[in-house]
Order: C-alpha cells, then structure tokens, then sequence
C-alpha cells in the first residue's frame, strides 16, 4: 500500500524507495528535469527539477519521497529560476539550434520552449572547444555539453566500457574520453551501446544522418517536453508488478 505527499496541492502515492521525481512522473505530473534518467541513480547536477519541499528548495530528484510532504513545483518563482538555468546552459555553450543536428530532438531547446525562454539572458561566452570526428561512425562535438554526465554513467553502468569521463573543476570542468589519445576513435564505442543513446543535447552524434527526420517531424516538434516525459515515465504493471515504460 502506497503513502502519498501533495505536489501543487495534488495528492501523489508513492511506494518505498521512489524519489519525489520519480513518484509525480509515475503519477503524472511533471518536473522539468535535464540530468535525469530513470534507469540511472540520481545525480542532481543540472538542478532544472528544484522544488520548494516544506518551503525549503531541494533537487526533486536526489529527494526521497516522504509521506506528508508539501510540494510547489508548478510557481513562477521556481520556473524563473528554471529558466535563468537554461538560459545560462545556453550561454555557456556553442548551442545553435538551427544548423544543430539535434534540434527539434534536443531536450535543452525542448525546456527552453516549455519554459518560454524568450531572451539570451546572459552575454554568450562562445567556447572554443574541439570537435573530435577521429571516429568512422561518431562525431562528438564538445561545444554542446552541459555536464549532465549521462554519457559517462551509462558507457560505465550500462555499456561497462568507461569511454567518457569529466576533467576540470569549476569554469574549466570538461567531457574527456578516456583514451591515451583522447580521440573517440581509439576507445571501444559502439553505435549501440547506451551512451549513444542518452545526451540530452547534440554532442554525441552518429555521422551520416544529419538532417534525416525533417524538422517539423522530431521528438519535441508536435508535442512538449512536459508531454513526452509524461508518456515515457516507468510506471507500475499492474499485472506484474514491474516496470514499463523508460525515457530515451
């Protein structure tokens, strides 16, 4: 038997061991989010899912879920400083969504939109950063990466393969790939393994298909973000018991 908490006034059941992400998805209500993966152990880098919980923020998706709890997600007050993190992720970056491969499939631009971005926000610092095409089959373009680390989780958790890592700390923390080169080319990848799967942005990208889905026919073009984590949020069989269900 589950216990429930109120987000937005709204009672949500959860069961032991979910987080407060994790049970409003399952319930149907969503949190903007960008680090996280249900197949992945919460990180809380990107900090898009804040909540105020009993009048205090925390990331809702490290929170466990508790019965009792009160929750706001759905305030200006919170979607502003959503925003102000987009805006900032994007200024911080090389992010140009028309000539991006990922646009239209990206989740970045995907909450820019839900979010109603409307200005730059912030002065652009327009990086400098290489783009590593050494690799027959992936391009990785290190001017899009917003440090959300889903790459490196799931090339070591899911692939076992460790092809990605951070280096750096602060301003200059950056996405390596652990090879004595540093070029894609002489790690293990594959095209389907798993950290080809999960960028939330256009940095991992397979080569020759560009532009294949036309825009006006991509994941987030017909329907918003808020839509699709709804449907591919993991949620309980009731015949069984397990899960169905996972994002992309």
């Amino acid at each position: 038997m589950s216990d429930t908490f109120h987000l937005d006034g709204a009672e949500v059941p959860f069961e032991s061991g979910q987080t407060v992400m994790q049970a409003a998805l399952a319930a149907g209500h969503y949190i903007p989010h960008l680090c996280y993966h249900p197949e992945f152990k919460p990180h809380g880098s990107c900090k898009l899912c804040t909540v105020k919980v009993n009048g205090r923020t925390t990331a809702s998706c490290t929170m466990p879920a508790e019965a009792g709890l009160e929750i706001e997600s759905e305030t200006e007050e919170l979607n502003a400083l959503r925003r102000t993190l987009v805006q900032m992720l994007f200024a911080e970056g090389n992010h140009f969504c028309p000539s991006c491969e990922k646009s239209g499939n990206c989740m970045l631009q995907a909450l820019g939109y839900d979010l109603e971005v409307h200005t730059a926000g912030f002065r652009h610092l327009y990086p400098d950063r290489p783009v590593d095409a050494s690799h027959p089959d992936i391009l990785l373009d290190f001017n899009r990466c917003i440090l959300c680390e889903l790459c490196v989780r799931a090339s070591s958790e899911v692939d076992g393969k460790n092809v990605f890592g951070l280096a750096g700390r602060g301003i200059t923390k950056h996405l390596i790939v652990n090879a004595e080169s540093g070029q894609l080319a002489d790690t293990d990848i594959a095209l389907a393994d798993k950290a080809m799967q999960v960028c939330p942005v256009g940095v991992i990208l397979p080569k020759r298909v560009g532009f294949s889905i036309p825009i006006g026919s991509r994941r987030y073009d017909e329907r918003p973000i808020s839509a699709q984590a709804l449907d591919d949020a993991p949620r309980q069989s009731a015949a069984s018991g397990g899960c169905t269900a996972c994002e992309e």
